[in-house]
């Protein structure tokens, strides 16, 4: 009872109740408490306490019985408040990188190949993969676990099939893009929340297993690499893969230390404890000496077991490494182990072989790396214990909130703040699709006249509106706590589409001598005649009898063309004038020119004002008619040069209007 006072007494000495820091790691087979503090640039360790489990309470890092999990975790809150002397209310935890689920998918978006790519196209298609991703998750999920997205990257960008570097700037008809998203599940955060609550502790700092070990095991300041940390437990070897300064994908390897323990169990008729034992020795002693089931005994070189379980450790190291090159794309800079099953002789070297690097560029990190840090206590050594440290450390750094809150559209959501969040975060957590985001153009109707292909566009759509706090942003513009977010879906533009009536009227008609004629005749749709308000259906099959040219219009009339001179909008031409929409066709018999100056007064003649200028001309026993006027009035129709004005007496005038002796006449180009 003296010991335990004075050991109390000693420990309240070196710290005090509000400057205490505790974390709890609560691993598969046991939980660690530390008990720490800060001081100037020192982080401090006063005390820790390490508990095993009684029976099996974890699996693969989630909670599966709490009330186990929570006895273990009361002893060993119980023993160092014992020690300290004051009680402890508050902790810092971390959910386990094992339980991370990572899906791959591949997304692809049809794009209006006028327009750049813009990010908010680039955010859309993201935001579709990272969707996708959670729908194959949900299907494969046969217990309703909820699961949210703790962080993504994308792997390859494609334009128009074809594999490129950045999508933006870019013009095409469809961009893709391969997505690796993972997710955490909900189940994790609120098993370990409840433990938290039997124990009357608040939690007040949460993260991932995998932030709180690279906080501690790689140097900020080589964190913008590609860099795999492993941490090799007993059943799973979970991988976190880094860049630009955060961990861009997770995953984990179905194989750790236990199967080197039954690689050496098999290999020397031991029984699990024992092999595991033996396991453990192998970094530690030269020779071992060991007794198998049957009563054999055994003295051997380290060297000499390694060699005979070699065959395992080279799987372990193949899986691993085959993990790394799946979820990075490649082999990273360098890999950094940790765990208690990274301690296994040769391991390193089978995975920097496999990966392609030197074997200087896949080490072992035990706390013996940890930098500005002090124990006040019986150290904790070996890479098994970087995690633990990793959680209490990176606890007093991180003074924002692990959980933030915003509102989006007036309902609330809440995200787990494991990186910067934007506007992106907030509406996948909201549950806003992807296809919200951004406005399609309309479909287009693809239909064939007379056999040639025309394509009628759809319009275009309009894309999304988000506010933030009231003011105007977009996908990626950064959210903090209480933020308030109102987002207005994109709308879609109209497909294309085209009645039988505007077709016949789009192609249009001309005026021939007061008539207007159709362009197109006897129309077919997929050789049958349709009502004038069908409306076109994509790949319809059209056929008309259209007209083309001048001569067709004659033709359709029975005009001997040779007996006429021919105008069209005014300008004198032949018969292969290409007709469009509203021409004016004019024609007139042929007459002998009139040589303007030889015209006599005395003959029968009439006289009329064409732009203020006196103008007769010679009667030939016929009327006139407003075309023949340029017989006698040079005016240049050759050529247009805007947009012909005919005025008889003040009024609009056309070419086959009579005219009489005195009449005024206007001609000219209105631009």
């Amino acid at each position: 009872m003296k010991e335990v006072q004075a050991m109390t007494k000693s420990i309240m000495e070196k710290i005090s109740s509000h400057e205490a820091v505790f974390s709890l790691d609560i691993g598969t087979k046991s939980i660690t408490g530390i008990v720490a503090k800060k001081q100037d640039e020192k982080f401090i360790i006063v005390d820790t306490e390490i508990m095993e489990y009684s029976e099996r309470a974890m699996y693969d890092g989630q909670i599966h019985d709490i009330d186990k999990v929570a006895l273990a975790a009361k002893i060993v809150k119980e023993k160092l408040e014992e020690r300290l002397g004051f009680p402890l209310t508050e902790v810092a935890i971390a959910a386990a990188g094992r339980a991370l689920k990572t899906h791959r998918v591949q997304v692809s978006m049809e794009i209006d190949s006028t327009k750049e790519v813009d990010q908010a196209m680039i955010q859309s298609l993201e935001i579709e993969g990272i969707q996708k991703a959670q729908t194959i998750l949900d299907g494969e999920n046969m217990k309703d676990v909820k699961y949210y997205c703790v962080g993504h990257t994308v792997i390859n960008y494609y334009l128009n099939g074809s594999m490129i570097t950045s999508l933006k700037g870019h013009r095409g008809d469809k961009i893709e893009a391969d997505i690796l998203a993972t997710f955490l599940p909900h189940v994790v955060v609120d098993s370990l929340y409840a433990v938290m609550d039997k124990i009357r502790l608040e939690v007040v700092y949460l993260t991932l297993e995998p932030i709180a070990a690279i906080h501690v095991a790689i140097p900020p300041k080589v964190r913008l690499l590609n860099l795999a940390l492993v941490d090799i437990g007993a059943g799973t070897s979970d991988i976190a893969l880094t860049q630009d300064g955060t961990i861009i994908s997770y995953a984990m390897a179905s194989v750790a230390g236990d199967e080197i323990t039954e690689a050496i169990a098999r290999e020397f008729l031991l029984d699990f404890d024992t092999a595991e034992k033996l396991k453990i020795d192998l970094n530690q002693n030269e020779s071992h000496t060991f007794e198998d089931i049957v009563g054999i005994s055994y003295t051997m070189t380290t060297e000499e077991i390694i060699k005979k379980i070699a065959p395992s450790i080279e799987n372990l190291a193949r899986e691993i490494s085959q993990k790394i090159i799946e979820y990075n794309g490649k082999a990273p800079s360098a890999v950094f182990c940790i765990g208690g099953g990274s301690q296994i002789p040769t391991l390193t070297q089978y995975i920097a072989e496999d990966l392609g690097l030197k074997k200087e560029r896949v080490v072992v990190r035990g706390t013996e790396i940890i930098q500005n840090i002090e124990f006040l206590c019986e150290k904790l050594q070996g890479p098994e214990f970087i995690t633990p440290i990793g959680i209490c450390m990176i606890s007093t750094k991180e003074q924002d909130e692990n959980f933030i809150k915003v509102g989006v559209n007036e309902k609330t959501v809440k995200l787990f703040q494991t990186k910067e969040l934007f506007v992106s975060d907030a509406l996948i957590k909201a549950g806003i699709s992807a296809k919200q985001l951004i406005g399609r153009r309309g479909k287009s109707l693809n239909i064939f006249i007379n056999g040639e292909k025309k394509s009628i566009k759809g319009t275009f759509g309009e894309s999304s509106k988000i506010y933030v706090n009231g003011k105007l942003a977009n996908l990626d513009e950064k959210i903090n706590h209480m933020d308030q977010i109102i987002f207005h879906p994109s709308v879609d533009g109209e497909d294309g589409a085209l009645s039988l009536k505007d077709f016949i009227e789009d192609i249009g008609v001309v005026r021939f001598n007061n008539l207007d004629i159709q362009l197109v005749s006897n129309v077919l749709i997929n050789e049958e005649k349709k009502d004038m308000d069908y409306i076109f259906e994509d790949d319809d099959k059209i056929t008309t009898m259209e007209i083309y040219q001048v001569s067709d219009v004659l033709n359709k009339f029975n005009i001997e063309e040779d007996k006429y001179d021919i105008y069209v909008n005014g300008i004198e031409t032949d018969s292969n004038w290409i007709l469009k929409n509203k021409d004016e066709i004019v024609i007139c018999e042929k007459k002998e020119k009139i040589d303007k100056q030889t015209v006599s007064v005395n003959e029968d003649t009439i006289k009329i004002i064409v732009n203020n200028k006196e103008i007769e001309m010679l009667k030939k026993g016929k009327e006139f008619i407003f075309v023949d006027i340029f017989d006698y009035f040079d005016f240049d129709r050759t050529k247009a040069q805007g947009t012909l004005i005919m005025e008889l007496n003040g009024e609009r005038a056309a070419y086959t209007d009579s005219i009489q002796d005195g009449d005024r006449i206007e001609i000219y180009w209105k631009k």
